[in-house]
């Protein structure tokens, strides 16, 4: 892969790192992908390198900078009880304005040629959505974004093709919640709903095999791939 990391700036001019990952033909719509707690791991990074196989010029940006440059961590124990410290101390409108610099940096980039995304996991999936709104990106993807509900006073202004994949047996985003989502987002026609009521919370990702769900992450990732490619090309 034609992967490396760069530098970013923050809206107050500070700097920061993100992963950048680029298709094999060198040019193509933009992705910016949103890690989880575990930061911009290698299941992060090698989802940036899935995407950008299938042709996208991907952007995954280091949230945890503040507290610590390019966190990278396990799905065990010890990586995982790392990870929960970092959400409970991480800027979340910090980070939500990271996410839309990073927006705002891959429209700049010489390589992009369409449009540009936010697409996120978890942590990031509340991420993608909220940058959607910051930066008007072009569509957003999430997946069973956490703490999504707190946060639909900006439904109005997601006015851009937006999609959500939701775990029925994910008891950190219960369905009361992502009814709470859904009726924000009811009688919208830009809004998406796919639910896999066999997956758990992070079914997408290889690295927890409690959770991972092959079916439901496959699945998932083709919708993904449609929707992307009916609003970036």
């Amino acid at each position: 892969m034609n992967s490396r990391w760069i530098d970013l700036q923050t809206a107050n001019g500070e700097t920061f790192s993100a992963y950048l990952s680029l298709p094999p033909a060198g040019h193509g719509p933009g992705i910016v992908l949103v890690q989880e707690i575990w930061g911009v791991n290698e299941h992060i990074r090698s989802m940036a390198d899935q995407y950008a196989q299938d042709g996208y010029v991907v952007l995954a940006p280091d949230l945890f900078w503040r507290l610590s440059p390019r966190v990278d961590l396990a799905y065990d124990d010890a990586g995982s009880q790392q990870a929960y410290d970092y959400l409970q101390r991480v800027d979340m409108d910090l980070g939500a304005s990271d996410v839309a610099a990073a927006v705002g940096a891959l429209r700049a980039m010489p390589e992009v040629d369409g449009k540009v995304a936010t697409l996120g996991y978890c942590l990031g999936g509340q991420m993608a959505f909220r940058a959607a709104a910051l930066a008007q990106a072009d569509a957003a993807v999430c997946y069973y974004g956490g703490r999504i509900h707190q946060h639909l006073a900006l439904a109005d202004r997601l006015t851009m093709p937006i999609m959500f994949h939701y775990a029925g047996l994910d008891a950190h985003i219960t369905q009361d919640l992502v009814a709470q989502v859904k009726q924000a987002f009811a009688g919208k026609p830009n809004a998406v709903f796919h639910d896999y009521p066999d997956a758990d919370h992070g079914f997408n990702c290889w690295g927890r095999p409690k959770m991972y769900n092959q079916r439901a992450a496959a699945l998932a990732h083709g919708r993904s791939l449609q929707f992307l490619a009916e609003h970036l090309g």
